[in-house]
């Protein structure tokens, strides 16, 4: 796997631009959501060739699904896409994740570049190559590794996300501080989401994601890291999403998460009473409490053995050794998770 092209700031869409208009490129798509294609295609438009084709999918995580990848595919076919042209998906986690994956498959890959417009898919889930969907109630079950050809990051589209959606991409750019610097999550705690310009932010996350990346780029070690707060936050969200009403943002999840796999980096002897709790109140000064009942505690913690990192009967979980430096393959339980999400719960 070699590197993606990456863009960030004003010059991330005339790049863009001038990538689509090199010699070779037969044909262009641009896959958006809902959202993404009312308020941020507008401003995306101006950068595209004239003829190109809009393919438009519902937003949200219960969209992030095989049948709509369908439709992509679909639309692609029946408008005689060919392996020479090119996919820009423009959107959030779902979008990018989505897109990437259709582009994947789509005759053995279509040249693909994503355009993420929420946080969280600036500083992570753009960022990498992992593409997926969603399969029988499993957070990306189905996917590939399979990098983009550039990757165009414009902050300014961050303007357009409600309050809700910009702190679930936060959850992401703590995890990195939390895995891999102490003195951003000491200055980030003090600061909080009191963000003028995100720029800064979004650049230094991204590049925390690409360092481990390379080291790893298809996760059999240290991109591992990266996962620290998924093991539960995928099992809470992945739970919550087949109850109805009850759905939370990825972020959401990750962040009970993070504070779920702190708790168990403590019960492990590497993190210290102290540590937690600094984690615990800055993320509680952001982020409200996912609510769950204490009953349910056993059947999301079973959602872990569904995890991708594991092996075999094993639950491989990242946790922390100490704020700002994540271990990864520690063995824990269904028990250990489904105590932690207790913990979590009398909070």
């Amino acid at each position: 796997m070699t590197d993606s092209a990456l863009y960030i700031g004003p010059e991330a869409l005339p790049a863009l631009a001038a990538l689509l208009a090199r010699p070779g490129t037969s044909r262009v798509a641009v896959l958006a959501d809902t959202n993404t294609a009312r308020l941020c295609y507008p401003a995306l438009k101006p950068h595209l060739p004239e003829e190109h084709l809009l393919i438009e999918i519902s937003a949200g995580e219960e969209h992030k699904t095989l049948a709509s990848c369908e439709r992509v595919w679909a639309e692609l076919t029946e408008n005689r896409f060919d392996r020479h042209s090119v996919l820009v998906c423009l959107g959030g986690g779902v979008v990018t994740d989505l897109g990437g994956f259709c582009a994947a498959l789509y005759k053995r890959g279509l040249r693909c570049v994503p355009v993420p417009t929420t946080l969280l898919a600036q500083v992570d889930a753009a960022i990498g190559g992992k593409t997926g969907v969603d399969f029988q109630g499993l957070k990306n079950h189905l996917g590939v590794f399979q990098l983009p050809e550039a990757v165009c990051i414009e902050p300014a589209f961050l303007a357009t996300l409600d309050p809700r959606e910009l702190r679930a991409g936060y959850a992401e750019v703590v995890k990195h501080w939390l895995i891999a610097d102490a003195d951003a999550f000491e200055q980030g705690r003090q600061q909080g989401l009191f963000v003028e310009d995100w720029a800064p932010l979004v650049r230094a996350s991204v590049a925390t994601k690409q360092g481990i990346v390379a080291q790893d780029p298809l996760e059999r070690g240290p991109r591992k890291l990266l996962n620290f707060g998924h093991t539960v936050g995928h099992a809470l969200e992945s739970y919550l999403l087949g109850q109805a009403g009850r759905a939370v943002l990825h972020g959401e999840a990750v962040a009970a998460g993070l504070v779920c796999e702190a708790w168990l980096s403590v019960q492990k002897g590497l993190l210290t009473e102290r540590e937690l709790d600094q984690i615990e109140t800055f993320l509680f000064s952001v982020y409200e409490k996912v609510q769950f009942v204490t009953l349910e505690t056993e059947a999301i913690a079973e959602l872990a053995r569904q995890d991708k990192k594991n092996q075999g009967d094993t639950i491989n979980c990242t946790l922390l050794n100490g704020i700002g430096c994540g271990v990864y393959d520690q063995s824990v339980s269904v028990a250990e998770l489904a105590e932690s999400l207790r913990y979590y719960h009398r909070l």
